[in-house]
């Protein structure tokens, strides 16, 4: 006879004592959440138990915090105690409430896995109080705040300040390719100084140059960055990077501007002030990272092999914030139809073009050797289609449009630094981009082919885990 139990394999391993341990704390709060807002179907919370607000507040704190947020486990730690400390000043008249012991339990839980102590700083409910005037989340919440109460005493008021702020991302790379503000991924020509970004706060433009003869494909080898004057928080800083000179600094030397605005963990664990406005150099001339706080901006600059990538996040407020002067933003509208290399989104893999070989031949002559220090040609090389995918998989396990991207810079260049620099536009992507559903992009070429090309197996387990 069978053994009587559970019927579905591995339900057991869903029991286990670790995983229980490892997840009590995410029950024992959902627990309080739901029970909370379900009064009357676990057990009723009388009027003097607040176990309901100590919970709501505890989630107001921690909604917008996330582990790539400076600074999270601190603020995460606060927040844990301000909620212990709300338990404890309600927990004479929640004596005997499963709502405020499952509360209790799961902040006890949460502190011991977070390293979090008992003693210590702790949140202020009224955001107000933290109101940094050049630190953009710190001022919008505060602008959320002060609408919310707004709205509610003047229900007929119209302001646009009452959601949560957005972010847009946009990144250029390789040949050059181009994801904008909508998602929309276009390859081009735009060969010589285009804007990328320009509104009344941010002005981003690149340079790009042809990349081998017979081509009219173009890669960057400038770009141009101006954070324009913010009363109160920083005045104008220019930054500018080109091939071979990715500098830790603005134009002026200067490396920040602005006064201190908040706390920021450091890799090594130390806490210091960062200021509205700051640079920080990742690796020393091929990866810069500018941050704007003042403004909610991001900016990652790289250079691979002789060119440059670029990759932005903005919150999408302030990307909208410009006039009819300001229209051509290779960001917001895409690439001029003339400018396009791509067929609507489908993306033709060109056969190798016949003077790149006679390029590397001259490439590799003694007059040529002089100019191989910094990035060496001897990375070029004619690749067939085959040879390509081949050496793009190596670094791009997904067929996205990041895979085929370089598979077009090979064929088209075949300078193998492209592999590179299409694996790191794609994780600077993951990095910025605020919406994981969005990631991904495929061909519309390849879309039908992928999906038929896959092992049932495979697409069963896809729509088992989207379904879960």
């Amino acid at each position: 006879m069978g053994r009587a139990g559970c019927c579905c394999r591995g339900a057991e391993r869903l029991a286990s004592p670790s995983l229980l341990r490892r997840f009590r704390p995410l029950l024992l709060l959902i627990i309080a959440l739901c029970c909370g807002a379900h009064l009357g179907q676990c057990q009723v919370v009388t009027p003097q138990c607040r176990i309901q607000k100590c919970t709501t507040d505890f989630v107001s704190l921690t909604s917008h915090l996330t582990p790539a947020v400076d600074g999270f486990h601190t603020e995460f730690c606060k927040a844990l105690r301000a909620y212990s400390a709300c338990t404890q000043r309600t927990a004479k008249s929640c004596r005997g409430n499963l709502v405020f012991h499952s509360a209790v339990l799961g902040i006890s839980d949460l502190m011991s896995q977070r390293n979090c102590s008992r003693d210590g700083p702790t949140s202020s409910t009224h955001p107000e109080v933290l109101h940094e005037p050049c630190n953009y989340h710190s001022r919008t919440q505060h602008a959320h705040t002060h609408s919310h109460v707004h709205t509610h005493t003047h229900a007929h008021s119209h302001t646009h300040s009452h959601s949560r702020a957005g972010y847009l991302f946009c990144g250029l790379f390789g040949d050059p390719h181009l994801r904008t503000f909508k998602d929309s991924f276009q390859t081009c020509k735009v060969e010589g100084a285009w804007p990328l970004i320009d509104n009344d706060y941010l002005s981003v433009q690149v340079t790009n140059v042809p990349v081998v003869p017979g081509s009219s494909a173009t890669a960057t080898n400038k770009v141009t960055i101006i954070f324009k004057p913010y009363e109160g928080c920083t005045e104008q800083r220019v930054y500018q990077a080109v091939t071979d000179g990715l500098p830790a600094a603005f134009d002026d030397g200067t490396i920040s501007s602005g006064d201190p605005i908040h706390t920021s963990a450091g890799a090594d664990g130390s806490a210091g002030k960062v200021r509205a406005l700051w640079i920080s150099e990742r690796s020393p001339g091929r990866h810069v990272e500018l941050h704007a706080g003042y403004i909610g901006v991001t900016v990652i600059v790289r250079q691979l092999g002789r060119y440059l990538t670029l990759a932005v996040r903005i919150p999408e407020e302030l990307a909208q914030a410009y006039d009819a002067t300001q229209d051509l933003q290779l960001c917001l509208n895409g690439c001029p139809s003339g400018e396009r290399i791509d067929q609507a989104g489908h993306l033709p893999l060109p056969l190798s073009p016949p003077a790149l070989g006679l390029q590397l031949q001259q490439l590799r002559r003694p007059e040529y050797a002089s100019q191989t220090q910094a990035s060496p040609y001897g990375a070029m090389q004619v690749f067939g289609v085959e040879g390509a995918k081949e050496r793009c998989r190596e670094q791009l396990e997904v067929q996205d449009i990041y895979y085929h991207s370089c598979v077009f810079d090979l064929l088209t260049t075949g300078d193998a630094n492209f592999t590179v620099a299409a694996y790191s536009a794609q994780k600077d992507m993951e990095s910025l981009h605020p919406h994981q559903d969005r990631w991904r992009i495929y061909p519309r070429s390849s879309a039908l082919s992928t999906l038929c090309c896959g092992s049932p197996a495979v697409l069963l387990c896809a729509v088992i885990l989207a379904l879960m």
